[in-house]
């Protein structure tokens, strides 16, 4: 005991204790010379893939369960061991099994989510929806949230009537679609200026109780910039400001192409300078942006006019954009 009174005393943080000690109790086989003091996600994400292409999966469900417990959350690469290799594939029967026995709650839930976010990377989608069938059945959490991989994947693709067959399952399997799910179809349309079907996508987002956000506006203006509607692209933006809904840098965007392709550059400059002063990283990617496409458009007066604004505003010009400035 006197051996201890002469140790340096280093304080540690209440967590930090309970994160360290839970994990010398709960450890099966506790290997002391490569578990880290604090593990962090991409840990576990090693050794998760290693367990599963060694086929260990009663040692891939302690480790999902106990990074959860570790405050270690899943992540894109927590399932890479599954490819699109059909040796690879036919473990997912195994693999699902195995996540049925997680923890009940968030940890499976989890696990299984982050599965079918796999899956659909590979773009796999078929198998994505077989795993959401399994987490239907089995009653593991399963809501809309789970779908939006999937919804990503076939609407990036313009399989817009499995889309709508996605959206169908969801209501079957008790998930209802959310906005979000809405917003990817809505996405897909607009990208495309194809605004017929976009107008029964908002109508279904409207009988449902549901109100626009940030993404469905990013949207609607992508649409009406699309199809050539600058005016409708205004109006949308006017609303957004009097609902109080944040623009993304995209709606900006898309708003500054419109009008510059249109051969309104004094418009556009004024575009930025009306929505100026409220965030300098905003302003500073609005302000490049515009004076970028100018330079391409060789509408050098009002390249160097906007980059003069930059300046004097205190906004930071990139090197490549500088060394341009410094030409014209």
């Amino acid at each position: 005991m006197a051996l201890l009174g002469k140790l340096p005393h280093k304080p540690l943080n209440s967590q930090y204790i309970l994160t360290v000690a839970a994990r010398f109790f709960t450890t099966q086989s506790p290997n002391f010379n490569t578990f880290p003091d604090i593990p962090t996600s991409a840990y576990y994400d090693d050794e998760v893939n290693a367990a599963g292409r060694s086929r260990d999966f009663d040692g891939l469900r302690h480790l999902l369960n106990k990074r959860l417990k570790d405050h270690c959350l899943n992540t894109n690469n927590t399932f890479k061991f599954i490819t699109s290799t059909d040796a690879s594939l036919s473990l997912l029967d195994d693999l699902c099994r195995t996540l049925a026995r997680i923890d009940n709650g968030f940890a499976r839930k989890s696990a299984y989510d982050s599965l079918i976010a796999r899956l659909c990377k590979l773009q796999r989608v078929d198998e994505a929806l077989r795993v959401v069938e399994m987490m239907a059945h089995g009653n593991y959490g399963l809501n809309a949230c789970s779908f939006h991989p999937i919804l990503n994947v076939v609407t990036r693709k313009k399989r817009m009537e499995d889309a709508w067959g996605v959206l169908d399952l969801m209501r079957r399997l008790g998930a209802p679609p959310d906005l979000t799910a809405y917003n990817y179809l809505l996405m897909a349309y607009c990208f495309s200026g194809d605004l017929d079907p976009t107008a029964a996508v908002l109508k279904r987002i409207e009988e449902e109780g549901m109100r626009a956000d940030t993404r469905t506006y990013d949207a609607l203006v992508l649409g009406a910039c699309k199809a050539g509607k600058v005016e409708g692209a205004l109006v949308l933006l006017r609303t957004m400001v009097d609902d109080g809904v944040p623009m993304q840098l995209s709606t900006h965007v898309y708003v500054i192409d419109s009008l510059l392709s249109a051969g309104f550059y004094d418009l556009a400059v004024k575009f930025v300078r009306t929505f100026s002063g409220r965030d300098t990283w905003l302003d500073k990617e609005n302000f490049g942006s515009l004076a970028n496409r100018l330079i391409k458009l060789k509408r050098f007066d009002k390249a160097k006019l906007v980059l003069d604004e930059m300046k004097s505003r205190g906004l930071d010009i990139g090197d490549k954009l500088k060394e341009k400035y410094e030409i014209i």
